[in-house]
């Protein structure tokens, strides 16, 4: 079947290596085609059928989510999921990696990764009303990661901020295993503005298909098959298959689709994200069950003599496909070129089930619809029985084998060397994976809209009020939506399992916290190569995990992204992978956004409280303080008890709707103390705490992770009414779960005692220098 002597298809093995793509995935192509492939079909095949396009590595893991609920209504399948909120009205949200791109061109890879989720979220007849992200980076000593910081950060602000969308929050982490391979995902939300979601299945044969928005060049060619391969030391040769994005395009196209949809005479649409024509052309197709016809000649270029391999693997920014009405064709023509967009009638839907590419007057690429969307390969891998050796090695570690605290003192592994619990404190503070990223977001718009009700850094989740464009009724009481991005890599690395469900709960926790009830997720899987027998046990127990958070929190999975091949290789061919990353975009639902708060203390002399399970795990494994102050990457992760989880959320959200909770902030990267430490700093407000040794260590009480745990204050105002709610409330049936007060607010000192022993005495301005300044001193 194979005959390397052709003349298109000369040096068979040096093509198919440059379309990512196997001499079994070639002979499958003949199979399906019944003949042999053209170099132009050849690429459209090497996108369609890479990982970032049809999932073959990662399909039969993804089959196991539960993706139904009573809030439900698009699940996976199509640009975004989209949730009912309440009012009759409608959130669509998704989340997106541009990882690859991003490691080579960081501005222009973290900018268009905005620029591609945004269309995800408009193309549903949605106006996109925020953005977060989740990035990663290697450590800031060195020089590389730190100009990768400062580019996909400036890309991010440049075109969130230029296209007018809000980023309101997001999470960042610094490790070695990202230094090649940095990290850039980018969740996005939108409310609903038409009557009906626009969905991507084409209908109605003959029914003309439409292109508009900006002009096709040759950046980005090949994106797709270059975001699933690993990087190597090379990978800067493919900058011209990173895209070139522009926000002022993006912004008129997004007001001028939304224009088009509420018209009611757009059957189907779809973005020209990875693959570009390709993709939308074949998704469409496929899932109208139809056919389409394009001519390439008619598509608007930038750029003189482009081949048809390249029009169709362009992935050119800011464009969409539309199949519309006939009869409305030039009305529709007339509102995008009102916008300055180009609006061109490339093609028609034809009842076979093929999509025909013709340029210059010839057919240049006839391929069965199926074959390239919804019947595309699937690689089965081996999942191995046990935890790998160097785990299950790790997982033996015990808190006994760290140094004996010593009046109050103890010895840093890492250091060598004595440190008090304040410094300590201090030392945690300033590391740069837990310090404020205030340098960060303070480079993003987070206001623009007036919808954003907390700030980034203000609280735990970003609340967005949920108010129409031309909503002019001042006193009218607001629903809102919260959101959060999660996820400790350093937990997942040392047990997939628990790490990731660990993830979805605290992505549920964190919207709990703010006051909303978690609805539904998203997800970004970032991970190794799946060749790897370790790298497809991360993937598979990283999916297991989410599956029996999200079943049993009840936040169904709408949808989101996978990202594999994360590694990247030296000179001396050394694979260093990433630890494995599955980021969860929690989003939750409130009545009236004015009952949300924030995780600052309000008033001097609140009560603050804690509430915490039995049953879910406190440990110094796996932690922060073991990593950043003892140099320790190891122990298992805490186990987490779902049902406690679950109950501990919904009594701190009922607590917050009858307005006795003020304040409410969770415990995560460096335990209690650290979380205490961020309450004061964000309100400028101190803290007098006292704590009973009911652990076996004082630095396991002050900085041990795990636990379900929430600190919150409570209104001094109505303590007497907060302890007989608390006399009457289903807590006292709860035996697992355990809720006390443990201090109050003061005015300019952390104070932490045990057992009477003062622990710690830091002023608030102490704290907030370490915490505010750590990452700004890089740069």
């Amino acid at each position: 079947m194979i005959n390397p002597k052709d003349n298109d298809l000369a040096d068979l093995n040096k093509v198919l290596k440059v379309e990512n793509l196997t001499i079994n995935d070639y002979e499958e192509i003949c199979k399906r085609l019944k003949r042999k492939p053209n170099r132009t079909e050849l690429g459209m095949f090497g996108v369609m059928w890479s990982e970032h396009c049809c999932y073959r590595n990662s399909k039969p893991l993804l089959s196991e989510f539960p993706t139904k609920g009573k809030n439900i209504l698009v699940g996976p399948g199509e640009n975004a999921g989209v949730i009912d909120v309440g009012n009759n009205q409608k959130l669509v949200f998704k989340i997106e990696s541009h990882n690859h791109p991003s490691a080579i061109e960081p501005f222009q890879g973290a900018a268009t990764g905005v620029g591609g989720i945004l269309r995800d979220i408009f193309t549903m007849g949605a106006r996109p009303i925020a953005v977060l992200n989740s990035l990663r980076f290697g450590n800031l000593d060195k020089t590389s990661n730190v100009d990768l910081l400062r580019g996909v950060v400036s890309g991010i602000a440049h075109y969130g901020n230029c296209v007018g969308v809000p980023t309101v929050g997001g999470e960042i982490d610094f490790d070695d295993s990202y230094s090649g391979n940095p990290l850039v995902n980018v969740m996005a939300l939108g409310l609903l503005e038409t009557n009906e979601i626009v969905c991507s299945g084409a209908k109605e044969v003959g029914s003309p298909v439409l292109y508009v928005g900006n002009t096709t060049g040759r950046d980005g060619v090949g994106g797709a098959s270059f975001a699933s391969s690993e990087l190597t030391t090379t990978s800067l040769d493919d900058r011209p298959a990173v895209q070139v994005g522009d926000p002022f395009v993006e912004k008129s196209l997004i007001e001028a689709c939304l224009d088009a949809f509420k018209t009611g005479d757009v059957i189907a649409a779809q973005d020209m994200g990875a693959a570009g024509l390709t993709c939308s052309s074949a998704e469409m197709a496929a899932n109208g069950n139809l056919g389409i016809s394009i001519d390439l000649d008619l598509v608007p270029s930038r750029e003189d003599n482009m081949s048809s391999y390249q029009y169709l693997l362009s992935e050119s920014q800011e464009r969409m496909l539309f199949v519309v009405k006939q009869e409305k064709i030039n009305f529709l023509i007339e509102k995008f070129n009102k916008w300055g967009l180009n609006a061109n009638v490339i093609g028609e839907v034809i009842e076979s089930n093929e999509v025909i590419i013709s340029h210059k007057g010839k057919i240049v690429a006839r391929v069965p619809t199926s074959a390239l969307s919804d019947d595309t390969p699937v690689n089965f891998h081996n999942v191995i029985k046990n935890p790998p050796d160097y785990l299950l090695k790790k997982w033996e570690w015990k808190e006994n084998s760290l140094p004996e605290i010593n009046e109050q003192k103890i010895f840093s592994l890492k250091e060598n060397k004595t440190f008090s619990y304040s410094q300590i404190i201090l030392q945690l503070l300033s590391n740069p994976s837990i310090a404020s990223k205030r340098w960060i977001y303070k480079q993003y718009d987070s206001q623009v809209q007036a919808n954003t009700v907390f700030k980034p850094g203000e609280s735990d989740a970003a609340v967005i009020r949920l108010r129409e464009q031309t909503e002019k009724d001042k006193n009218k009481v607001f629903s809102g939506v919260a959101a959060s991005v999660d996820c400790n890599s350093r937990w997942v690395s040392l047990d997939p399992f628990r790490g990731t469900i660990a993830a979805v709960a605290e992505s549920a926790r964190n919207v709990s916290c703010v006051g909303a009830e978690p609805v539904a997720i998203t997800n970004n899987l970032n991970f190794c190569s799946p060749e790897n027998e370790i790298g497809y046990w991360q993937l598979s127990s990283s999916c297991k995990g989410i599956s029996e958070a999200c079943k049993a929190l009840e936040t169904p999975v709408t949808g989101g992204n996978v990202s594999l091949y994360n590694e990247s290789k030296n000179k001396d061919h050394k694979i260093t992978p990433i630890n494995p990353t599955p980021v969860i975009g929690m989003v939750g639902k409130m009545a009236n956004v004015e009952q949300a708060i924030n995780s600052e203390w309000k008033n001097i002399d609140d009560q603050i409280w804690l509430i915490g399970s039995y049953k879910s795990e406190i440990t110094i494994a796996a932690s922060s303080y073991l990593e950043y102050f003892h140099g320790k990457i190891t122990g298992r992760p805490p186990k987490i008890d779902l049902l406690d989880e679950k109950f501990c959320q919904s009594f701190l959200r009922n607590a917050i709707l009858k307005s006795f909770v003020v304040s409410s902030h969770d415990i995560s990267d460096g335990g209690l103390a650290i979380a205490l430490a961020e309450c004061c700093i964000s309100s400028v407000k101190g803290a007098n705490i006292e704590l009973d040794n009911d652990l076996n260590r004082e630095d396991n009480l002050l900085f041990a992770e795990g636990g379900s745990r929430i600190i919150f204050s409570i209104d001094k105002m109505k303590e007497k009414e907060w302890l007989n709610y608390l006399k009457n409330s289903q807590i006292n049936s709860q035996s697992s779960v355990y809720i006390k007060k443990i201090g109050n607010v003061s005015s300019e000192t952390l104070k932490i005692t045990i057992q009477d022993k003062n622990i710690c005495n830091i002023r608030v301005e102490e704290l907030t220098e370490k915490f505010n300044n750590s990452i700004s001193d890089y740069f």
